[in-house]
């Protein structure tokens, strides 16, 4: 049986509009399909417009030509069809990790009691219970985007828009965010689309990874990933991963 794709962009174009100047084109007819429960990267040049693609998905930007789908659905608003969450954690500092995590549930305009609640059982499923009543001024980077991660799962685990998540990090954290992720998506079944400027983590993270070209973006090409899951960091060093590095970083020049 055929898989139904979980988002379909079909022939995308966009310019952004420049007082007394000729608009300035970021996107050039690109399509792609996502299916469900599937990791797929965004990889390209700064600047080439990837960020623009996530905000025309997720309905913060109107697309001047194309379509878009998700769920099988042309919706003309598709604000809170997915989760975004962006390269800053952008966690309220007034507000504690829970309540952090409860925001997510309840921009969907649940009750406050049943929001804690989910939000609890969250944080004691991903580990971060014990984190609970702390501010985000006293947590790590990592911590972070961990929180931030988990809210954004709170307000929609469908369709996950993850827009360089990992950036800021070291190595060594970003390398635990990527399990920690990975697990997550185990778990919860999720579609995971994200950006990245990293090659490894584009190939660790993603069964298919979409290179596009400098701006204007247009799809280079779609490279499968064939390593097996689950994955552990001793694949970062195997005779494939290292043949899959070396055929995007050609892809990329």
């Amino acid at each position: 049986m055929r898989k139904k794709p979980k988002l379909v962009v079909n022939h995308l174009s966009y310019c952004y509009k420049r007082a007394n100047k000729q608009p300035l084109q970021v996107i050039d007819n690109i399509s792609l399909k996502i299916f469900n429960n599937e990791v797929v990267s965004l990889i390209g040049p700064s600047g080439c417009g990837k960020s623009t693609i996530f905000n025309i998905v997720s309905g913060i930007l109107n697309e001047d030509k194309g379509k878009i789908e998700i769920n099988g659905l042309k919706e003309k608003s598709r604000r809170g069809k997915c989760g975004y969450m962006f390269q800053e954690p952008l966690l309220f500092r007034w507000r504690s990790v829970l309540e952090n995590v409860m925001l997510g549930y309840e921009i969907k305009e649940m009750l406050k009691q049943q929001a804690k609640n989910k939000a609890l059982n969250l944080l004691k499923e991903f580990g971060l219970f014990e984190y609970a009543n702390l501010y985000s001024n006293t947590l790590s980077g990592g911590m972070k985007q961990k929180v931030a991660l988990l809210r954004t799962i709170a307000f929609n685990s469908s369709l996950l828009l993850l827009d360089e998540p990992f950036g800021p990090l070291d190595a060594i954290t970003r390398s635990e965010l990527h399990l920690y992720l990975l697990a997550i998506w185990k778990k919860l079944k999720l579609t995971i689309i994200l950006t990245t400027h990293d090659i490894r983590e584009a190939i660790f993270l993603s069964d298919r990874v979409y290179v596009l070209s400098k701006k204007p973006a247009r799809i280079i090409d779609c490279l499968k990933i064939t390593l097996p899951r689950p994955r552990k960091l001793e694949d970062l060093t195997s005779e494939k991963f290292v043949s899959l590095e070396k055929r995007l970083m050609s892809l990329l020049k």
